[in-house]
């Protein structure tokens, strides 16, 4: 009996030991299945598209303020159209420090991780917002409220260039085949909601408070809300890219910084291709929004607030661009659609004269036609061409390209195009515009050549 009963208890004991481990086994390999399949592109989409809003609202709280704030709060010594080109000259600082912000917290990451280096980055993008807020003006400080306003510029894009999560990439390679365009775009929608936002702030300033009072300190609100946002969009990207399933993807797809000048050295043609191929975008993106506020501040007595107000129905037109771009692309591909959107572009520049020089009536069709075609090929300009990148280089290259395609495409458009425009007349912007669309054209096509002989 004895011998029964010890017999027993190792049956018993065995058969919880193997009840344990299949349990574990089975409890291991629900979590392996959950780190690997059960992040879905639209998961991602949604990080993507926050942190996209969240960034775009700042730019253009800044691009607006730009052209109606600070020509006369921080250069009130020079007329309206010197004053206009000084405050654009500051506005590009942000382009030209993104590429630096890039390579700084690229090495943040590799030493802190990608949490840190997310969370300093967006850190410093608040501060740098909520101090031009409470920037004193020139009739305070003098030259120095146009330094600090500059250094604070400054830490925008180095923050901007910092804030790159790889979420783009992810969505890219982890979108079914067929649904790469559809995909493509839903972080692109973060640009018309941003301007949106900013400019109905703006519009309802100018239209309800006083000239003075909007100058005074009207002006800083929009700065407000975009440090609240920014705070908003930090724990809400943190909480996306911190869980075990995201870094477990981002690992699997080498979606980790690797050394600048290797990747530069390797990958070079690749970058230059990539900054290029959606040149065309870029420039037009500030020559429907900044550049046009500029211009009727400047030479018309039309309505402000009405203006924005046009160009918020504009911003509505993208978003259904940027949507049709995704079903489009999906069925011709990106980069045709890109190319085919380039060649469009160059159509529309040779317009730019007669509509914006000309009635009200000319100005907001130019506004509303303007928006479309940026929503049709803007909606396929991020990434278009980052497949050509290793994959060892993809993080890194994709965040370069997108800084460089900035810089070259958008962070000078107002300057030049204003500059251009009231020195020698609107035909020069259009040059300008169609300068860019040659870029793209000759940008695709030599891509598509390399493709061809390999």
């Amino acid at each position: 009996m004895a011998s029964i009963s010890t017999n027993e208890n190792e049956l018993s004991s065995n058969a919880s030991s193997s009840y344990i481990a299949a349990a574990t086994e089975s409890r291991n390999t629900r979590n392996t299945k959950s780190d690997h399949s059960s992040i879905a592109p639209g998961e991602i989409a949604i990080g993507v598209v926050i942190g996209r809003a969240s960034e775009y609202f700042d730019f253009f709280v800044y691009a607006l303020a730009s052209v109606l704030v600070f020509p006369q709060v921080f250069f009130p010594f020079e007329q309206r159209l010197e004053g206009t080109l000084y405050a654009f000259v500051i506005f590009s600082f942000a382009f030209l420090a993104r590429p630096f912000g890039t390579v700084t917290f690229m090495e943040i990451q590799r030493r802190l991780g990608r949490e840190a280096k997310l969370t300093i980055a967006l850190v410093l993008l608040g501060v740098s917002t909520a101090g031009i807020a409470f920037l004193p003006t020139y009739s305070h400080l003098g030259a120095t409220s146009i330094v600090l306003l500059s250094v604070l510029r400054i830490g925008q894009g180095v923050a901007l260039g910092g804030s790159w999560d790889g979420l783009p990439s992810l969505l890219a390679l982890n979108a079914p085949e067929n649904k790469r365009g559809w995909y493509a775009m839903l972080g692109q929608l973060g640009a018309p909601v941003g301007f949106m936002i900013a400019a109905g702030l703006f519009a309802y300033m100018v239209a309800n408070l006083s000239n003075e009072d909007f100058l005074e300190w009207g002006w800083r609100y929009p700065f407000y809300v975009a440090f609240a946002i920014n705070v908003v969009a930090l724990f809400a990207r943190l909480r996306l890219v911190s869980t075990n399933e995201y870094k477990h993807l981002l690992d699997e797809r080498e979606l980790e910084p690797t050394n600048i000048v290797e990747m530069t050295r390797s990958q070079g043609r690749n970058l230059l291709i990539g900054a290029l191929a959606a040149l065309a975008s870029y420039a037009l993106f500030h020559l429907v929004t900044v550049f046009p506020l500029s211009w009727i501040t400047i030479y018309s007595k039309r309505s402000l607030s009405e203006f924005l107000e046009i160009q918020m129905i504009g911003a509505i037109f993208m978003i259904l661009g940027i949507v049709v771009s995704g079903l489009i692309a999906d069925r011709i591909g990106r980069r045709k659609m890109l190319f085919a959107l380039a060649l469009m572009i160059a159509v529309l520049s040779g317009f730019v004269p007669a509509l914006l020089g000309g009635s009200e009536f000319g100005q907001d069709l130019f506004i509303l036609l303007g928006f479309a075609v940026l929503g049709l090929s803007y909606g396929q300009a991020s990434g278009a061409v980052t497949s050509n990148f290793v994959p060892k280089y993809r993080y890194t290259g994709a965040a370069l390209t997108s800084d460089l395609a900035w810089l070259v495409g958008a962070g000078f458009a107002p300057l030049v195009a204003l500059g251009l425009s009231s020195h020698f007349g609107l035909e020069y912007v259009s040059l300008y515009l169609l300068s860019g669309a040659a870029c793209s054209i000759a940008a695709l096509s030599l891509n598509r050549a390399l493709e061809i002989r390999n």
